[in-house]
């Protein structure tokens, strides 16, 4: 079984309720369809209902939920607790009510917040800071996280590397050039992620050009410190490094660069130095090695709330969904 065949017979089985706001987008309603169809998620679509029966024509999307904020009797209440969330930024009840007709972005968020909904599913055509401003401001991080990150789930067909082609590559879509002790916590958030999504034991490497002392330079200083936060930190996890790439997943190849590392050779995910190596990386494999690549999927929100790249098909969306699914039944088992 494949690992998105895996997510889907898992979100399954505690049905969530997930919300996509770009109801602009003709993706949106094709990927509707596919959920809905494949019984994945409760779907709610935010938008006039006019304008929704119209870009879905053709597709099934007969049982989403479909929100009018200009018309729910629901927003009124939303608009309040915005106000209440934002207070001490002197948000005021006309511009909490504009952001939530305007931005659908902060409703939807608005509904993960007050229980309506489980997660937010958005990206496919506005950017990253878009997607996460509203859900950082209204949903905030999950108690105990120093930050939110962003992270791919790679699957990389007839591979032998990793846990059989399948690696979380992080940050690949937010975190700019964390510092050692950032580059630490998303090691330790990425290592969770890969537990939850993939079941199996996650094995990290913070990568670098250098491996084990081979080249000496302040990048390299900085993943070296990142290590040593981690390992002091994180103890449940195994991390190592600085890595090269090779070094990293390679056997043969650690064997020679890094004889007494536990995690050289073997490992499933992969911390990059910088969102510049994370970006290229991801997408290398995906189009070179012709890989799946689900996300960016953020990880240290309160609540699941996932970007997707614009260029996204209706099947990373689907893709995507489950993800968030399965992200949402976990914060209910934490809960519970």
């Amino acid at each position: 079984m494949s690992f998105i065949e895996n997510i889907k017979n898992r979100a399954k089985l505690d049905k969530k309720t997930i919300v996509l706001p770009e109801t602009m987008d003709i993706r949106i309603m094709e990927a509707t369809e596919k959920i809905l169809k494949e019984d994945l998620a409760d779907i709610i679509l935010i938008g006039k209902e006019e304008e929704i029966n119209k870009i879905s024509q053709g597709f099934d999307i007969s049982k989403a939920t479909i929100i009018n904020p200009y018309t729910d009797t629901l927003t009124e209440d939303l608009v309040k607790k915005l106000v209440e969330i934002r207070k001490n930024k002197g948000l005021t009840t006309d511009e909490a009510r504009k952001l939530l007709l305007e931005d659908y972005m902060y409703y939807a968020c608005m509904l993960v917040k007050t229980g309506h909904a489980d997660g937010v599913v958005s990206g496919a055509c506005h950017s990253t800071a878009n997607t996460l401003r509203p859900a950082l401001q209204i949903i905030k991080t999950k108690p105990g996280t120093m930050l939110v990150s962003a992270f791919f789930l790679m699957v990389v067909p007839n591979c032998e590397y990793g846990e059989h082609g399948t690696f979380i590559f992080a940050d690949s879509g937010l975190e700019q050039n964390p510092n050692p002790e950032r580059l630490a916590a998303i090691a330790a958030s990425s290592a969770e992620t890969f537990q939850l999504l993939v079941q199996k034991e996650p094995v990290v490497a913070m990568l670098s050009h250098s491996t084990m002392g081979s080249a000496s330079h302040p990048d390299v200083d900085k993943v070296v410190e990142a290590v040593k936060i981690a390992k002091e930190k994180y103890p449940q996890y195994k991390i190592d490094g600085e890595l090269q790439l090779d070094a990293a997943i390679v056997p043969e190849v650690a064997n020679s660069k890094a004889p007494n590392s536990e995690v050289a050779g073997h490992a499933n995910v992969l911390v990059f130095p910088d969102l510049d190596a994370g970006n290229i990386g991801y997408k290398l494999v995906q189009r070179l090695a012709k890989a799946e690549a689900y996300g960016p999927v953020t990880q240290g929100i309160a609540a699941p709330v996932n970007d997707l790249s614009r260029g996204c098909s209706s099947d990373d969306i689907v893709g995507v969904v489950a993800i968030t699914a399965v992200q949402a039944q976990h914060k209910s088992s934490r809960e519970n």
